[in-house]
């Protein structure tokens, strides 16, 4: 990767682990899938009318809007709800960097580097480490869900890689387009119709703010950015970026909060940098390799089981 996109990753990074703190702070009273549904809704307008749509099948923005928003975030913000930290969900959730690079290496044959998977490994050994270091009860059924929700994210993370589109932007607000609608109606299967009546009666200036983060940030401006990374990038070169999200949550939770770490904490935190550090020290053939392996996007997006060439072998 180019000085300038890791620059980029790491303010993704940064954008993401705030993120944490905002759901946490703005879901209160209000059921998470309808503030799921709303934080895509305030994605979708009226952005869908100023974004052109990318040049890839609908079956494309379906697969990322289904993955990479409705799993990934459905099942997060329904963890959170359940009780898990903010913390300890921001690291949990990047089980998503080892789900990525595993995929990523069978589906379209990007075979990470010896470096980009000792540094995966080390972050992976962060994460587990400042899991133990904070101590007390982590919900099992939230800890499942934010599994589940790792998992979404790695197979989004692979088809958004696979289509490569580029323009991030445009991927993420017309793969938005499946998200609010299907949401809510499970919301209201869920929760029943008064809860959700409730819930929407709930926004307060918290959920207000809350959400025009989650979806001008987080989303639009976040993913924009992480989408296009895909596109011109192996996945095992971007996503180990996103394991310095909890490293920043627990930061930000510490500065703003009154949350001091641990020193188990600060341990994995230093693991964590050590690890991603590592991940990017991949060969400069390897990295002249990925440039050249840049292509132009295929209309018919990708082909399945057909492997999308890449750098990283």
């Amino acid at each position: 990767m180019s000085s300038r996109d890791n620059a980029l990753a790491a303010l993704v990074a940064t954008l993401w682990g705030l993120n944490f703190l905002a759901i946490d702070a703005g879901m209160g009273d209000v059921p998470p899938l309808v503030f799921l549904a709303a934080r895509f809704v305030v994605v979708l307008v009226p952005a869908v009318l100023l974004v052109p749509r990318p040049d890839v099948p609908w079956r494309v923005l379906a697969a990322v809007g289904v993955f990479m928003s409705v799993g990934q975030f459905g099942f997060l913000y329904t963890a959170m709800a359940a009780g898990l930290p903010p913390g300890i969900a921001a690291l949990v959730l990047q089980a998503q960097v080892v789900f990525t690079v595993v995929i990523a290496a069978g589906v379209l044959r990007e075979r990470p580097s010896r470096a980009q998977a000792l540094g995966v490994a080390l972050g992976v050994l962060g994460l587990v480490v400042v899991a133990l270091g904070r101590g007390g009860d982590v919900p099992l059924v939230g800890f499942g869900l934010c599994l589940l929700g790792a998992l979404s994210w790695g197979i989004g993370n692979v088809v958004s890689r696979a289509a490569a589109v580029p323009g991030g932007l445009s991927l993420t607000v017309w793969s938005a387009l499946v998200v609010p609608v299907p949401v809510l109606a499970l919301a209201v299967a869920l929760d029943g119709p008064a809860a959700v009546a409730r819930g929407l009666a709930a926004f307060d200036t918290a959920a207000v703010l809350a959400t025009l983060y989650t979806a001008g940030i987080a989303s639009l401006l976040g993913y924009g950015l992480f989408n296009g990374l895909l596109a011109r990038n192996p996945a095992a070169s971007v996503v180990p970026w996103v394991l310095l999200a909890p490293v920043v949550a627990m930061t930000a939770a510490w500065l703003l909060l009154g949350q001091v770490p641990s020193a188990g904490e600060l341990a994995g935190g230093t693991l964590l940098v050590v690890g991603v550090l590592v991940a990017l020290r991949a060969p400069s053939s390897a990295r002249v390799l990925s440039r050249r392996s840049r292509r132009t996007p295929d209309p018919r997006g990708p082909r399945w089981p057909e492997p999308t060439r890449s750098g990283a072998r």
